[in-house]
């Protein structure tokens, strides 16, 4: 997670995120909410978790340009209380047909692009040019909080559904 640009960000945001997404091009409605031993999460979960992190840290930083302090990870929830954070993504979005997630999905990712877009190299790429970083290491800027929230889980939420319909068809 080297970036040099806030383009090469960019690019490789959506190129994962398309290879993440297109998976789901061949599910049906009826398969979303299944849970297949040996993957933890259903294919409306997998997406459900994205969306939720695309917004979430987005707000933080909306937030401190508001005026005001995020609370990180979110309100009403410590670092050490992940898992009942994507309980709560996955509440919010338990409804959504997976049409609606995958064009949510795109939606929020074009949203995701814009504010990246409207960020300059400094806020992306110097320690501590955005608080709501502060409390981190030192490598921990902008643009890795962005990668850790985007790129990385596109990628292994990709190996994941992908794992869900090879195991699905032996089902």
């Amino acid at each position: 997670m080297a970036y040099t640009s806030k383009q090469q960000l960019l690019n490789e945001i959506n190129k994962t995120a398309k290879l993440f997404i297109e998976e789901f091009d061949t599910l049906t409605e009826s398969q979303k909410d299944e849970l297949i031993h040996g993957v933890d999460r259903t294919p409306a979960q997998m997406i459900a978790y994205q969306l939720g992190w695309l917004d979430l840290v987005k707000s933080w930083d909306d937030e401190e340009l508001a005026g005001q302090t995020p609370t990180l990870p979110a309100e009403g929830y410590k670092w050490n209380q992940l898992g009942t954070l994507y309980q709560h993504f996955y509440k919010i979005y338990q409804d959504y047909s997976l049409q609606e997630l995958i064009t949510l999905f795109n939606e929020k990712l074009v949203i995701w692009n814009n504010w990246i877009e409207s960020l300059d190299d400094d806020t992306l790429f110097i320690k501590d040019k955005r608080n709501w970083t502060k409390p981190f290491p030192e490598s921990w800027t902008v643009a890795r909080f962005i990668h850790i929230n985007s790129v990385a889980p596109f990628k292994s939420f990709r190996t994941k559904i992908r794992k869900w319909k090879k195991l699905s068809a032996l089902v």
